[in-house]
């Protein structure tokens, strides 16, 4: 029949949509520092210093400034997505991920 797309042809097109998807990389999407800072303010200020102005944090827990120095986009996406114990899960979305990141990224001079 002319024009009708059989399930094998529906499943090959979902499968190469669905790996298409997977393999674009998350820092291929327009990640945003002003409102990775506007949530790690939000998120992060209570342990972290978070910003040059802040002027309280907890000692144990690094500044975002000594963070974006050590740890490179990559390693710090990979930390946010999948939080280690002492850090409290926050549910952050790829997106948010992407932001904090990008706003870490900025504090690197």
């Amino acid at each position: 029949m002319a024009g009708t797309v059989s399930c094998t042809q529906c499943l090959i097109r979902g499968a190469i949509a669905f790996f298409a998807l997977i393999a674009f990389p998350l820092c291929a999407f327009a990640a945003d520092a002003a409102k990775g800072e506007i949530i790690a303010k939000r998120w992060c200020a209570a342990c972290h210093l978070v910003s040059p102005d802040q002027t309280q944090a907890n000692s144990d827990a690094p500044s975002f400034a000594a963070i974006a120095k050590k740890k490179s986009s990559k390693a710090l996406t990979g930390f946010l997505t999948d939080p280690h114990p002492k850090m409290p899960d926050m549910s952050l979305t790829r997106g948010e991920i992407a932001d904090i990141v990008a706003y870490i990224g900025t504090l690197d001079q």
